[in-house]
């Protein structure tokens, strides 16, 4: 193994980091940041650094105490530092690296028997380089679909609290000037003072429900019923429900590819998928799948039972599986469904733009034009 000056490379890390541009930027690097509340699993952005990170270092010659040497140098959180440390000092104790981030409890059983058969196999950087990209790829779905979506949701928001400022202040003061001068008010008109009255009068009860509805939500969002018509509900949305169901086959299947190619026996790689995909029907899907294939049914064969997987999926997964190649078919599947995921993405967004602003400003103009229509009818009357 090549001797490798481990002083030298933490300054020119150290000196790399420092570059302009690379921390200038705040703003980009807090939308950048991977945020979860109240998870007990690290973040996908961490994982992401700690697979890349000694993956490469390992791949460079540098042995597993000294790679935690340097991903330790760069911890700045005394959280993940102890963390970190809690990890290196388990592997060296004799703990396997698998085993250790087992203990740490951070880690999904996914990572886990990957790292574990990489580590049996003899392939752990190629294990870490892939898991480094399944979570790199994750993040940048998540970053796509936000970006693509923060733009029309703060249109959206501005433009329904502008809406709500007008029936809740504007449309009142209209209307007691109306009241005062008399008269038959146009229809569209009343109709306007009437929902704000009701706005205005029924707005603490709306509220109080509005609260009810989200704890109600927050509390059962873990049970399976909720879970069953959430992503039911999800799935029957024009143009988004086939979006979601796009990532997590992308998901799925990226999952599949990695554990299969680390020599992982299929129905153990069922098993550990199911566990961390995180969406109803592919889960729900996995656990008949997994009792047909011990019945001896074919992996194809179980799929077709359910509609969340597309006839062209389980075509390329019945000749993976004839040739023994699921790892490379999966892996072909996977990319497809990104690469349409990012496509969709932006057309979605770019559909959204022009026609929120388009309904918004046809709301907002239909309550102005009511307001103004019986000032210009007084107008008419006095000449």
């Amino acid at each position: 193994m090549p001797s490798i000056d481990i002083s030298n490379y933490k300054t020119k890390k150290k000196a790399s980091a420092q570059k302009p541009g690379q921390d200038g930027n705040r703003v980009l690097e807090l939308l950048n940041r991977d945020i979860s509340f109240g998870s007990k699993e690290l973040s996908d952005k961490k994982k992401e650094y700690l697979y890349l990170e000694l993956g490469s270092l390992l791949q460079a010659g540098i042995n597993l105490k000294s790679s935690f040497e340097l991903i330790l140098a760069d911890q700045k959180k005394p959280k993940d530092k102890i963390m970190f440390e809690s990890i290196q000092k388990a592997v060296l104790s004799g703990t396997t690296f698998s085993n250790a981030l087992r203990q740490s409890g951070k880690f999904s059983l996914y990572e886990v028997y990957s790292l574990q058969i990489g580590e049996e196999t003899g392939k752990l950087t190629e294990v870490l380089q892939d898991l480094a990209t399944f979570y790199k790829n994750k993040i940048k779905q998540r970053r796509k679909i936000v970006s693509s979506l923060t733009y029309p949701t703060i249109v959206m928001a501005s433009s329904l609290g502008a809406v709500l400022f007008m029936l809740k202040f504007i449309v009142p003061m209209f209307g007691e000037v109306f009241q005062r001068f008399g008269g038959e008010l146009p229809w569209i008109t009343q109709k306007i003072i009437d929902i704000s009255q009701s706005f205005e009068h029924n707005f603490s009860k709306f509220l109080v429900v509005v609260i009810a509805i989200g704890i109600a939500l927050y509390t059962q969002r873990k049970t399976e019923r909720y879970r069953k018509f959430s992503t039911l509900l999800l799935l029957r949305v024009p143009v988004a429900g086939e979006l979601v169901k796009k990532i997590y086959l992308a998901r799925f299947c990226n999952a599949m590819r990695l554990l299969i190619s680390s020599k992982l026996p299929l129905l153990r790689a069922i098993i550990l998928t199911r566990e961390m995909i995180g969406f109803y029907p592919v889960e729900h899907s996995l656990k008949s799948i997994e009792r047909d294939i011990m019945k001896g049914k074919t992996f194809y064969q179980s799929l077709e039972q359910f509609d969340i997987y597309p006839a062209k999926m389980i075509q390329l997964v019945k000749v993976g599986e004839e040739t023994n190649q699921l790892d490379y078919f999966f892996g072909r599947i996977s990319e497809q469904y990104i690469d349409e995921v990012e496509y969709r993405t932006g057309t979605l967004s770019s559909m959204m733009e022009p026609l929120i602003i388009i309904f918004l400003g046809l709301v907002v103009g239909v309550i102005l034009v009511s307001m103004y229509l019986p000032l210009f009818q007084m107008s008419n009357s006095f000449q």
